[in-house]
Order: C-alpha cells, then sequence, then structure tokens
C-alpha cells in the first residue's frame, strides 16, 4: 500500500515537471517575438543605442531628441514617458516626458543588435548579491 501512494506521488509531481515545461517552452509564437523580446531586454540593459524624439502634434514640430543607450517604459497611470539613459559607468540620469493629446513620441534604434532567438543569459548585479563569509575551523580547537 505504501509503494502505490509512492508511485502515485511521483508520477504526479512527473506529469507537472512535464506540463511546465511543456507551457514555457512555446513562449514565442513566432521568430520576430522572442527578436523582439530580446532586443527590449538589451535595451533595458543599456546595450542598445536609441533616438527618442519627444514631436509637438499642434505645431508638427518637434520639441527634443534624446538619443543615447537608454531604457523607455510608458506610464499609464501618470501619462508619461520614463526614460532611464546609461552616461557614464555606473551612472544614470532619468527622464520625465509628459504625454498628451498634442504631445507624442517616437523610438528609434540606431545600432545593430545582435540577438538570438535561442539564447539566453542570466545577469546577477553584485549589488544585490549579498556576500557571505564562511569561517572553518581545523585541527578541531
Amino acid at each position: 500500500m505504501k509503494n502505490k501512494k509512492v508511485i502515485t506521488i511521483i508520477t504526479i509531481i512527473i506529469a507537472l515537471i512535464i506540463i511546465l515545461f511543456g507551457t514555457t517552452g512555446c513562449a514565442f509564437d513566432r521568430d520576430s517575438d522572442a527578436a523582439s523580446y530580446n532586443v527590449s531586454k538589451e535595451a533595458d540593459s543599456f546595450r542598445v543605442k536609441r533616438r527618442i524624439v519627444f514631436i509637438n502634434l499642434r505645431h508638427d514640430s518637434y520639441l527634443f531628441e534624446i538619443i543615447g543607450n537608454c531604457s523607455i517604459d510608458t506610464d499609464n497611470t501618470d501619462k508619461q514617458l520614463e526614460v532611464i539613459c546609461k552616461v557614464g559607468e555606473d551612472k544614470y540620469q532619468k527622464h520625465f516626458l509628459r504625454l498628451s493629446d498634442e504631445t507624442t513620441y517616437t523610438v528609434e534604434q540606431l545600432d545593430y543588435s545582435e540577438v538570438s532567438k535561442y539564447d539566453y543569459e542570466i545577469v546577477f548585479k553584485p549589488e544585490s548579491i549579498v556576500p557571505i563569509k564562511i569561517e572553518t575551523e581545523v585541527g578541531g580547537k
């Protein structure tokens, strides 16, 4: 009786693992979806040079542009575009651009991005890892 319970539990665990890998294995239906995701990830890591142009629609003119390794995020709650640009080693600037019925923006990627639909990487931010000091005694004091 005990063996049947163990076999049932193991079968359930294997089924859950198969379901988990089956649903995550096909995250992108098209190659372009994977490439788009990877390019956006590269841009959010400040590895893609972009030109962001803010445009006044009423006067049909551009207000300004930002060029650099910038990450963008649209904050629909505050109706603003948030732009963070890397300006040096561990140095960043953040800009808030108000969106309204009379303003809009365009974002142009200026450099070629070399991304793959198959590769991925895990990047650990050193400042988020807490160092642990381990001391051992040798000789049995």
